[in-house]
């Protein structure tokens, strides 16, 4: 007995001078957060303003050259919102883009061009995701073009949309030296409140288990309505909302960051050009 005493006593000693350290490394350890995009933003005034009345960080992405986009716009910056242009990028299967749309036709100077254009209808533009774009998203030199033309407006950041699971648009920004993100999940593929409030909840496990995830939604009545009920919430489940630039300013402190596999499949197959 006195043995087992004697070989005991120290792990138990070392276990009892260990727990403080491993408390205050969890204490310590960042809390996960989530970066909400709404694209879309710019064409409806009434469902733009309800969008700019979510609460928390909640980023907002315009279409260029829509008809409410500089007045909502204005708005969302002046109510601390963060701004994204949401740019068109052509498709697969040949979707009308809207004004400011980029295609693969167009030669290095339109690209540059186009973008500028869309860039600057925009007031506090922070940053550029795709709206659309499973074809051009999957050429590099077109994303090169684009990477380029965004990079010689300052301090713009890019978000992949991802709706190819083939796009290269990321790791092309990404070697161009343009700081970027992806998206990790769509919120409303599904537009009822059950399907976008399993996705929400997807989003969530997903930053448990990464850190942080990004999650894309649109200005419909079902998505803004979840929204405006789990927002508030975020923090009692140990939960941080924040900006998209703050978000990629996590990725580039090295945080680890992985691709949801399923839920890059499920884009492949139900959500192309989303």
């Amino acid at each position: 007995m006195y043995r087992i005493y004697r070989y005991l006593m120290p792990l138990a000693l070392a276990l009892v001078l260990l727990l403080p350290v491993a408390a205050t490394a969890e204490a310590n350890k960042p809390q996960p957060a989530v970066a909400i995009i709404i694209d879309d933003m710019g064409v409806k005034l009434s469902r733009g303003k309800k969008a700019i009345s979510l609460p928390g960080k909640v980023t907002l992405s315009f279409l260029p050259h829509s008809p409410h986009a500089k007045q909502l716009a204005e708005r969302a910056h002046a109510s601390g919102k963060e701004i994204m242009l949401h740019l068109p990028m052509e498709t697969e299967s040949g979707r009308h883009l809207g004004p400011g749309g980029l295609t693969l036709h167009m030669t290095e100077g339109e690209v540059k061009t186009t973008t500028d254009k869309a860039v600057d209808s925009i007031p506090h533009v922070k940053g550029i995701n795709n709206h659309m774009g499973s074809l051009l998203t999957r050429h590099p030199g077109a994303m090169e073009w684009f990477a380029q033309a965004v990079k010689q407006h300052g301090d713009l950041y890019f978000v992949d949309s991802r709706t190819s699971a083939h796009t290269v648009a990321r790791q092309i920004a990404m070697e161009k030296g343009l700081p970027s993100a992806s998206r990790d999940v769509f919120l409303d593929h599904v537009q009822n409140k059950k399907a976008i409030r399993k996705e929400f909840r997807r989003l969530l496990r997903l930053a448990k288990k990464q850190g942080f995830a990004i999650g894309i939604g649109h200005p419909h009545p079902e998505t803004l309505a979840v929204l405006k009920k789990e927002l508030p919430g975020l923090a009692a489940k140990g939960i941080r909302l924040i900006s998209v630039s703050e978000m990629i300013q996590l990725q580039q402190a090295g945080e680890p960051k992985q691709v949801d596999p399923v839920n890059a499949q499920m884009v492949a197959k139900r959500l192309q050009d989303k």
